[in-house]
């Protein structure tokens, strides 16, 4: 089943759904983010939407949505690697319940593919948490391949998170 949905990079007016988005992300699948559902929540709205600004213009960040009937429902951010000037590392990725399986995660990777094609960067990189087999067989099937890379998980360090890339 293919859901028809828009799929775009943000804009600044997008801050209002983005933010509702970014919560029910936080809420839904905690351990796969670098901030907690609190500490979003907290955040005062300005300082939400200059994030929102940031990554709607620009070579160094990029967030992609996509929209189903009004509905922000699925989300993919790149942001470029400090390490690597080739590399946009792929952050953020959410799709809400309904619409998993649909065909939406390819696309929002595509658009965050396409986005760092156009900013000279060829390849994309992502991490998972191991044990998220979910998670992992879907990035296989987008062509993402496990590096054997293994590091700490960001927020909660006796969690392994696994790297993977694919060409952009």
């Amino acid at each position: 089943m293919t859901t028809r949905a828009t799929v775009r990079r943000v804009r600044l007016q997008d801050a209002a759904r983005m933010r509702a988005l970014r919560l029910e992300m936080l809420a839904d699948t905690p351990l796969a983010f670098l901030e907690t559902l609190a500490e979003a929540a907290a955040l005062p709205h300005d300082e939400f939407a200059d994030r929102i600004a940031r990554s709607s213009i620009g070579h160094f960040c990029a967030q992609y949505i996509a929209e189903v009937d009004g509905r922000f429902v699925g989300h993919a951010g790149g942001i470029m690697s400090p390490d690597d000037p080739k590399l946009t590392i792929v952050f953020a990725v959410y799709i809400t319940p309904a619409h998993r399986g649909t065909g939406m995660l390819a696309r929002l990777v595509d658009g965050v593919a396409a986005w760092s094609r156009s900013v000279g960067r060829p390849d994309l990189m992502l991490e998972v948490v191991v044990g998220n087999d979910r998670a992992l067989k879907a990035y296989e099937r987008l062509g993402f391949v496990d590096t054997g890379v293994r590091v700490p998980h960001p927020v909660i360090p006796v969690l392994t998170e696994l790297q993977m890339r694919r060409p952009a």
